[in-house]
C-alpha cells in the first residue's frame, strides 16, 4: 500500500468499505433464516455509514474530532480461521467465520493506516474506523459462539 497523497488514502479505504456493503448485501440475500439476514442487512448499513463518512471526509464535510474512542474487547476467534471465499449457498456458520475474518483484515487496515498517519484529523478517523470494525468483529464473534453453542459445539 504506497499512497501518494491523503485522497488515495481515502478512496482506499472507501472501496474497501463498499466492498464490505456488497459482501453483507450478498449474505443477507442468501441467508434463508430471518435473523440472520436482518443482522447481514444491519452490517451492510454499517459499512454504508462507514463508506458516507469517508467520502464526507473527502469533500472536507466531516470531522471526527467529538467520536469518543473506547477499547473494545478482541476475542480473538478470527485469529484462528483460515482465509475463505464465499460461495453461494455457504452454510451459516462459514459465512460468519468468514466475515470475523473481513473484520479482522478491516481493522488491521485501519491501524495500519493510523500508525502511518501524519495529521492528527486522520489518525482520529483511522482509529475511530478501527474502533467501528473492532465492534462489527466483536459482534460477529458473539454471534458465532452463540450459534455454535445452539450447535452443541
Amino acid at each position: 500500500m504506497n499512497f501518494k497523497c491523503f485522497e488515495e488514502i481515502i478512496a482506499f479505504a472507501i472501496d474497501k468499505e463498499e466492498e464490505a456493503v456488497a459482501f453483507y448485501e450478498e449474505a443477507a440475500e442468501q441467508e434463508p433464516y430471518s435473523g440472520a439476514k436482518k443482522t447481514f442487512e444491519e452490517f451492510a448499513g454499517e459499512e454504508r455509514k462507514h463508506a458516507s463518512l469517508l467520502e464526507g471526509v473527502l469533500r472536507g464535510e466531516t470531522r471526527v474530532s467529538e467520536y469518543e474512542l473506547k477499547r473494545i474487547p478482541d476475542l480473538k476467534r478470527s485469529d484462528y480461521l483460515v482465509d475463505m471465499t464465499y460461495e453461494e449457498g455457504m452454510p451459516y456458520a462459514d459465512i460468519l467465520r468468514l466475515a470475523m475474518k473481513r473484520e479482522e483484515k478491516s481493522l488491521k487496515l485501519y491501524n495500519s493506516l493510523a500508525d502511518r498517519a501524519e495529521k492528527e484529523d486522520l489518525l482520529k478517523l483511522f482509529r475511530m474506523l478501527s474502533q467501528e470494525e473492532a465492534k462489527h468483529k466483536l459482534a460477529i464473534e458473539t454471534l458465532y459462539d452463540d450459534y455454535m453453542a445452539e450447535q452443541g459445539d
